[in-house]
């Protein structure tokens, strides 16, 4: 099930009818079921994986808690993180890694290991075996108890808004909550109301309407001018940002409206001055786990200039293979360590410069987006084949722009029209925060949001880009 199927209205009105009657534990099993069939529409086989992952998690994380070797208990935490791993492992890299091989004994003259299998990607496998690796990680450290109650835990790991494409809940921001007892307000009712609609409208009307764009210049047999491939990359950049932002914001809202708030994913990531900056608003939800589990277990910045650029392009490589079973996925990631070792390089070693003036500001939020929007051409891209040729198109001037004037058209009006509310609302759950706002403009602005998004939107819609990770 989508959220942006027609199945998905009827379903969550029907779970809120029924959320709203009913007392706190009941709540959590009733929420548990939903979630369960949520997920189960896709493909029930995977229900399986989903509930033996939660049961082998809960399991140890309360042998953990009771254990009282470190010793022990770090081997506990060591057979989780090595069962999650394997069923994320089987499940979405076997077949990469098999053909890799494959390529490589080919390239030696050696036979290769004729072993393929037809491994279907269980819907967001990343994001809940990232979420409840995390769980026990976060047990051991002592900086959350482990849940007692199966059900409480299960939901953690599978509440429906969330599961299949995040944001990746930190135990001790989602855990609390659904062990306590909620109680909605009317600002979350408002604010989630307005997150699911401009989560909609992102989704829907920016990204569906950019996706043709997209397609047609990255097809496997295309050959674009420089102009083409210029006017793709940034029609993908606002597609991917108002694809996974617009999911996110749905997500949230509909977490409001129980009572529930979800982190918050996107932060206008595409005004940061610097690589740095930029992942601490784009997907924060992943970058803060990247940095929290992976980076800082590495060792962080504490041990020596040398490890911690190491560090750096360890988190963004493994970071750029969490996307996908590709090597465009690794470049792609590699492309973002590097970013962030020649920043960390230059303000920090060499002491090049400070940015304190308006035009400086404004020149390096720039450099910094087009930096982000080769990357991403690197994740976009089918081939490494298609890379170089892109790459060569885009630096071999001077460009043809002949045809291109309703795909330009199209990405200006969309790009204004995101740009505008996203500056008005300032990234708000709640435009009510706006200067100038009232009811009367609040109910104007939606109703006409509505009227864009019933006209505009596409009669087929696309799945969410995150879906496939």
């Amino acid at each position: 099930m989508l959220f942006n199927s027609w199945l998905f209205p009827p379903f969550l009105a029907v779970v809120l009818a029924l959320y709203f009657r009913l007392p706190h534990r009941a709540q959590n099993v009733m929420l548990l079921l939903a979630s369960y069939i949520f997920y189960a529409s896709w493909d029930w086989r995977f229900l399986g994986l989903l509930l033996l992952s939660s049961g082998v998690d809960w399991t140890l994380a309360n042998l953990i808690s009771r254990e009282p070797s470190r010793r022990v208990a770090k081997r506990w935490v060591a057979t989780s993180v090595a069962v999650n791993l394997v069923f994320l492992g089987f499940f979405k890299y076997f077949n990469f890694f098999v053909d890799s091989l494959d390529v490589l004994l080919a390239n030696l003259g050696l036979r290769g290991l004729d072993v393929h299998l037809r491994v279907i990607l269980p819907l967001g496998i990343s994001f809940y075996t990232f979420q409840s690796m995390s769980y026990i990680v976060d047990v051991y450290r002592g900086h959350v108890k482990p849940a007692e109650n199966p059900v409480d835990f299960a939901l953690f790991v599978a509440f429906f808004p969330h599961m299949v494409a995040g944001p990746i809940m930190p135990s001790r921001l989602l855990l609390p909550q659904i062990q306590n007892p909620r109680r909605v307000t009317w600002i979350q009712v408002r604010e989630g109301a307005w997150l699911i609609l401009w989560g909609f409208f992102k989704k829907l009307v920016v990204a569906d309407n950019l996706a043709p764009i997209v397609n047609q210049v990255f097809a496997a047999d295309a050959a674009p001018s420089g102009a083409a491939v210029l006017i793709a990359t940034y029609a993908f950049a606002y597609q991917i940002y108002c694809d996974f932002s617009g999911y996110s914001d749905i997500a949230r809202g509909v977490a409001k409206v129980m009572g529930i708030e979800l982190m918050v994913n996107f932060n206008q990531p595409y005004l940061a001055l610097n690589p740095s900056e930029f992942w601490r608003r784009w997907h924060i939800s992943l970058s803060t786990w990247l940095r929290d589990y992976l980076y800082v277990s590495l060792g962080g910045n504490r041990s020596g200039r040398l490890l911690t650029y190491r560090n750096l392009m360890l988190t963004m490589l493994l970071g750029g293979l969490w996307h996908g079973a590709a090597w465009n996925f690794v470049l792609w990631g590699l492309f973002h360590g590097g970013l962030l070792v020649m920043h960390r390089l230059a303000t920090q070693e060499w002491k090049l410069w400070t940015l304190e003036s308006g035009p400086a500001r404004l020149l390096s939020r720039v450099v910094m987006f087009h930096a982000v929007c080769y990357g991403w051409l690197l994740f976009r891209a089918r081939s490494f084949a298609q890379i170089r040729s892109f790459t060569g198109a885009l630096l071999g001037l001077p460009w043809a722009w002949a045809g291109l004037s309703s795909p330009i058209a199209l990405l200006l009006a969309l790009g204004t029209m995101l740009w505008a509310v996203e500056l008005w609302v300032r990234n708000a759950d709640d435009p009510t925060t706006s200067v100038g706002w009232n009811y009367g403009l609040g109910a104007l602005a939606c109703a006409v949001m509505i009227v864009v998004l019933v006209v505009l939107a596409p009669p087929a819609t696309q799945s969410f880009i995150y879906f496939q990770f």
